[in-house]
């Protein structure tokens, strides 16, 4: 089983333009990326995939392997499977730019789902954490899933799922982190294939996979995950840096 890393980097972001060119402790935050994602030693092959001459450069000069899109995407799904659609394969993991703290043991665990799945009835594999304070179930911006009693997905929202109505029960709330791992041929086919209604509604791509009947095994970790989509964000993540390599 052939298992590949994609790491789809745009270089424009509306809330944090250029972040992942910004300098984390003396590296970009791009390169600190890929060089994690290359030190879990969980790949066969690792590739940044970007829309931009000046990641592609960053990447390639520090002796990287990079794709540059040939087309507009919308999307990371989009992004990734344009650059794999020749590629030999069988698991594709996206793995976000903006995470320079890269989570080996989370990465494991979904190259696992697949080891584990010999009847090749899972689709992808993506990841969930718990979400405790109203403010965040409440959060639009923390998409939400429910899953079946074998941790496969009913459904992804921006809405808090499930509504809790007897407030007698407890209820547990899981944000969605958009890791993912697919099978190639799973990816290959979202990419062909138009946007479709909820996903639509909810602006939540993953939709699209649940809504053509394809199977998502969620695994759960606890540990927080460390985007990099504001200027705070970036200082944090510079003082773990620093902490880290004390």
């Amino acid at each position: 089983m052939k298992v590949i890393a994609m790491i789809p980097a745009r270089y424009e972001a509306s809330r944090f333009p250029g972040k992942l060119m910004k300098d984390l402790c003396g590296k970009s935050v791009i390169l600190r990326t890929y060089e994690a994602t290359l030190e879990t030693h969980l790949f066969d092959e690792v590739f940044v995939v970007t829309d931009s001459d000046v990641i592609y450069n960053e990447i390639t000069k520090h002796g990287g392997k990079a794709i540059k899109s040939e087309k507009e995407h919308e999307c990371g799904s989009d992004r990734i499977a344009e650059a794999v659609e020749r590629m030999q394969a069988d698991i594709v993991i996206n793995v976000q730019g903006d995470e320079p703290f890269t989570n080996q043991e989370v990465l494991k665990e979904l190259i696992e789902v697949f080891k584990n799945d010999t009847q090749n009835e899972i689709d992808l594999a993506s990841v969930k954490t718990p979400l405790k304070l109203p403010e965040e179930i409440e959060n639009p911006n923390n998409v939400k899933v429910i899953t079946d009693l074998n941790e496969t997905a009913l459904y992804f929202s921006r809405s808090p799922i499930p509504f809790h109505r007897e407030q007698n029960l407890k209820v547990n709330y899981y944000k969605h982190i958009g890791i993912y791992a697919f099978r190639k041929q799973a990816l290959m086919e979202f990419y062909h294939q138009n946007q479709t209604p909820l996903e639509a509604a909810e602006k939540i791509e993953c939709i699209r996979y649940l809504e053509h009947g394809k199977k998502i095994k969620m695994i759960t970790t606890t540990t927080p995950n460390v985007g990099i989509d504001t200027p705070e964000d970036l200082e944090r993540a510079k003082q773990m840096l620093k902490e880290k390599n004390q």
